[in-house]
C-alpha cells in the first residue's frame, strides 16, 4: 500500500472560461514532477500564461518560470489566511484575520509590510508567531498580487475554484480507497469529473445562461465572474502580456 497524492490544473482562458486542463497523481512534490506538469501542459497547447495562483509547492514557481518566462506565480491568499490561523486559538482567529486583512487590502507593497511589521508587534504575535512567519516566508510570492488593480484582483486572489472541485472529486475516492494503479484511480477521477461538467453544463442551460456547442461530453466550466472588468484592468495594466492575444 502506497499514498499517493492527485493534482489538478485548472486554467482561465481570454474569453473567462474556466477549464479543466489535466490531472496527474505523484507520490510527492518535487521539481522533477512540476517540470514534467508543465512540459506536458505546453505540449498540449497551453502556449502562454500570464499567472500562476498555487499553495506553496516546492519547486513549482522556478517549472512555471522555466516553461513559460513571461508568467507570474503568486501564492493563494485565502490558503495563507488558513495557514496563518492554523494554530491560532478559536477565540483569537477573529483578530489575526482583521490584522490579516490589513496585509493584502494594502494599497502597495510598502503599506503591506508596514501593516505586517505592525501585526508582528501587537500581543496577537506574540501569542502566535507563526502566523507572521507564514507570510514571510511566502512574501516574495505574495507580492504581485498587490500590483493588481481591485477588480482584477479579486479574480486571481484565491484557487477556490479548484477547492470545490476538489471536494467533489473526493465523494468518487471516499468509499473506494484503494486502487491497482494509477491509471484506475486516474480513470475514476475522470468520470467523476465529466459527471461534474455534464451536471454543471445542465444547470446553466437550464437557467438559460451560454452552453459550447459542443456535443457529448461538455468539458467546459463557467464564466469567471467580474471577469470582463478584471481582463479589462489587466490588459490596460500589462499590454505587453495581452495585446498579441485581443
Amino acid at each position: 500500500m502506497v499514498n499517493k497524492s492527485a493534482y489538478m490544473a485548472i486554467g482561465v482562458a481570454l474569453d473567462g472560461i474556466k477549464h479543466f486542463l489535466e490531472s496527474w497523481i505523484a507520490k510527492e512534490e518535487n521539481a522533477s514532477s512540476w517540470a514534467q506538469v508543465c512540459a506536458n501542459l505546453s505540449n498540449r497547447g497551453v502556449k502562454d500564461v500570464f499567472i500562476v495562483c498555487y499553495n506553496g509547492f516546492k519547486g513549482l514557481p522556478e517549472e512555471v518560470k522555466a516553461t513559460w518566462p513571461n508568467s507570474m506565480v503568486q501564492t493563494c491568499i485565502v490558503h495563507l489566511i488558513r495557514a496563518a490561523n492554523r494554530w491560532v486559538a478559536y477565540r483569537d482567529r477573529r483578530g489575526v484575520s482583521a490584522a490579516l486583512k490589513k496585509i493584502y487590502t494594502a494599497t502597495d507593497e510598502s503599506t503591506a509590510k508596514a501593516a505586517l511589521d505592525e501585526f508582528e508587534a501587537s500581543e496577537l504575535a506574540e501569542k502566535y508567531p507563526r502566523s507572521v512567519k507564514v507570510w514571510r516566508d511566502a512574501w516574495e510570492r505574495f507580492v504581485p498580487f498587490l500590483q493588481f488593480p481591485p477588480a482584477a484582483s479579486k479574480v486571481i486572489y484565491t484557487k477556490n475554484s479548484i477547492e470545490s472541485f476538489n471536494n467533489e472529486l473526493r465523494k468518487a475516492t471516499h468509499n473506494r480507497v484503494q486502487f491497482t494503479n494509477n491509471e484506475s484511480a486516474l480513470k475514476t477521477l475522470w468520470l467523476m469529473i465529466c459527471n461534474i461538467e455534464d451536471r454543471r453544463a445542465a444547470k446553466r442551460a437550464k437557467q438559460g445562461k451560454r452552453v459550447s456547442a459542443t456535443t457529448g461530453r461538455l468539458m467546459e466550466g463557467t464564466r469567471v465572474s467580474g471577469w470582463k472588468q478584471a481582463i479589462n484592468q489587466m490588459a490596460v495594466a500589462y499590454p505587453d502580456s495581452f495585446d498579441k492575444y485581443l
